[in-house]
């Protein structure tokens, strides 16, 4: 099993957003513990993957030597994938 592992940003931007938006991005996160490759897609532009979680993605890191999953962003689709 993974471990979750939040950037200060990413759990920032998680929390101002709404309480259902919220909690279903987090239990999507749960989910990937298990096996993360399974909902995760890669991303070409930016190193990473993304979660997708209806309009919201989050931009997640995957360390398999360390068995880790970074958190680096959370937010709509429209923002998310600006630096």
């Amino acid at each position: 099993m993974y471990n979750l592992i939040f950037e200060k940003s990413a759990l920032e931007s998680l929390n101002k957003l709404e309480p259902q938006i919220k909690e279903r991005i987090w239990n999507k996160l749960q989910q990937c513990k298990e096996n993360p490759f399974r909902f995760l897609e890669h991303l070409e532009e930016i190193d990473g993957f993304k979660l997708r979680v209806g309009d919201y993605r989050a931009i997640v890191d995957v360390d398999n030597s360390t068995k880790t999953i970074k958190v680096l962003k959370v937010g709509h689709r429209k923002n998310v994938y600006e630096r």
